[in-house]
């Protein structure tokens, strides 16, 4: 059997690319890989395969010797977190922000921290090499159930703000139909919010379905009408957010860190001065963050990158635009809702509205554009390409930039041009798209 990690772990549609044999072999690969001698804490999102892809995964842990803590539907981050505690490994059933019909398995070793790449290669292999010698008796791995897991992470959430309360703040949850339909709201209302909840009726095929951080219309609405304070858009697995602010705007991941980074200098929490983002965050972000006397390490796409950085140098604050940030003194992971409490804790301390809050960062036009070629890395280094990508940072200069990189699932070279002006950038950016498929023309 053959499988390979993405950027954020095993996605595929279930029960077609990710079978119940497949997902066997991955749960014993996974825990000869990551040791049997603490229990797997084992979860999951609201997808109807939710069920089959665990029942699956949680017989090839046990097959291969280790006990698993079966806590249900929670949050990715609330995985990490009980991992952390129980100084367990974790595996998590979710495809994220994917559609209903994909399905995937999130690993963490021991302490609720992601797989390093040397360590998903070696399941890799180990996958390949399965079945081998498998345990019988006494030494076949038990099955359990974890209870208490939920209300544990709601307190733990609750327990960020040291005691402090958000003064009644008005705000609109919209959970996806995903894993924090019950647990977001919860910890919300724990701190003195007034909430108020859309996309919280998960029936298994629903989720990310034109709601939460993907699909982030409906929640605008809702706020405009409501008159609440802001909107609070989660994903699938609740480990990214998006806001909205009191006019129905949105507010996206570089505003976000933006807005807490500049909160944590002002407190002294902010160690190093500096943050984590990655090449794709906003032009806007960078002069924001250098006009607060903060600093920026700037990472590839990905949130392992962002974490990698993260311990690196000693930090506690990064994350992404697609709005998954990493509270690394609170957190091992992204988790939308904890990001999503720190920003009450922020406007109820300020008593600003969110658009003012948000309105430090001043987004510079920026256009994307995925264009298809055969052999996205091989253009990415072509020399007539990158003399165009030269050309074209030259003509923006210090007001620009242009970022390219291979898609490493698809074949696509993603091109990011940002400028002054939306039209520039568009001309720029159809331009660079025409020079990659030159380039990929034999």
């Amino acid at each position: 059997m053959t499988l390979r990690f993405g950027t954020d772990g095993v996605r595929g549609i279930a029960n077609r690319e990710l079978t119940p044999e497949l997902l066997v072999a991955l749960g014993r690969a996974a825990a000869t890989v990551l040791g049997a001698d603490r229990p797997f804490v084992v979860g999951r999102d609201t997808r109807r395969s939710g069920p089959m892809v665990e029942a699956a995964i949680v017989a090839g842990l046990a097959s291969a010797g280790a006990d698993v803590a079966l806590v249900g539907v929670l949050p990715t981050p609330g995985l990490a977190y009980l991992a952390a505690v129980e100084d367990s490994p974790a595996v998590v059933v979710s495809a994220s922000h994917n559609p209903a019909t994909d399905n995937g398995v999130k690993l963490f070793a021991r302490g609720g921290r992601k797989l390093a790449d040397e360590h998903e290669t070696m399941v890799e292999k180990r996958l390949a090499e399965m079945p081998g010698d498998l345990p019988d008796g006494a030494e076949v791995g038990r099955i359990r159930q974890l209870v208490g897991g939920a209300g544990r992470y709601v307190l733990h959430l609750a327990d960020a703000l040291d005691g402090r309360r958000v003064g009644g703040l008005h705000v609109v949850v919209d959970t996806a139909n995903g894993a924090a339909y019950d647990v977001a709201p919860s910890a919300i209302r724990e701190v003195g919010a007034r909430v108020d909840v859309i996309n919280a009726a998960p029936d298994g095929l629903n989720i990310n379905a034109q709601c939460g951080s993907t699909s982030p219309d409906g929640l605008r609405k809702e706020v405009v009408e409501r008159g609440a304070d802001l909107g609070l858009a989660l994903d699938g697995d609740a480990d990214r957010v998006l806001a909205v602010d009191e006019t129905g705007a949105l507010v996206d991941g570089d505003q976000l860190l933006a807005i807490l980074a500049i909160d944590r200098l002002a407190r002294g929490a902010l160690p190093g001065s500096a943050i984590v983002a990655t090449v794709m965050s906003n032009l806007g972000l960078r002069h924001a963050l250098a006009g607060a006397g903060i600093g920026l390490v700037e990472t590839p796409v990905g949130d392992r990158h962002v974490l990698a950085a993260l311990d690196e140098d000693h930090l506690v604050l990064g994350g992404e635009q697609s709005g998954h940030i990493v509270v690394t003194d609170l957190a091992t992971t992204g988790d939308g809702t904890l990001v999503g409490l720190l920003l009450l804790d922020v406007l109820a301390r300020s008593a600003r509205p969110l658009s003012d809050l948000a309105s430090v960062v001043q987004r510079v036009p920026q256009v994307l554009r995925n264009v298809e070629v055969s052999d996205p890395a091989g253009v990415a280094a072509d020399d007539r390409f990158l003399e165009a990508v030269g050309a074209a940072q030259s003509e923006l200069g210090s007001a620009g930039r242009v970022v390219v990189r291979p898609s490493g699932t698809e074949p696509l070279l993603r091109v990011m041009v940002e400028g002054p002006a939306i039209d520039r950038a568009e001309d720029l950016a159809a331009r660079l798209a025409g020079a990659a498929v030159a380039a990929d023309t034999p």
